[in-house]
C-alpha cells in the first residue's frame, strides 16, 4: 500500500499524521509505541514489539544494578 502524505506543523516540528484506516491495518492504537527506523532516505514506522520492550528494560535494569551496586548493598542491610 503506498500513500502521499505532508508533513503537519506541530510548534518547531513537523508530525506525520497516520490516518486511522492504516493504524487498523498495523494494529497499533494512539498509545502503542512505535520504533523509527531510518535506511538512506527511507522512514519505517513499526509497533515496537513486547519483546524489544522487554529486551529494552532488562538491560537497563542490569546497567543500572552495575552501576549502583554498592548503593543497593547498602540498602538491603
Amino acid at each position: 500500500m503506498n500513500v502521499i502524505k505532508k508533513l503537519t506543523r506541530q510548534g518547531n516540528s513537523a508530525a506525520l499524521v497516520i490516518d486511522r484506516p492504516i493504524m487498523e491495518l498495523m494494529e497499533i492504537d494512539n498509545d502503542t509505541p512505535l520504533k523509527l527506523t531510518v535506511e538512506g532516505r527511507k522512514l519505517i514506522v513499526e509497533p515496537w514489539s513486547e519483546s524489544e520492550r522487554k529486551e529494552k528494560f532488562v538491560r537497563a535494569m542490569h546497567k543500572s544494578s552495575r552501576k549502583n551496586a554498592e548503593l543497593f548493598k547498602r540498602l538491603a542491610k
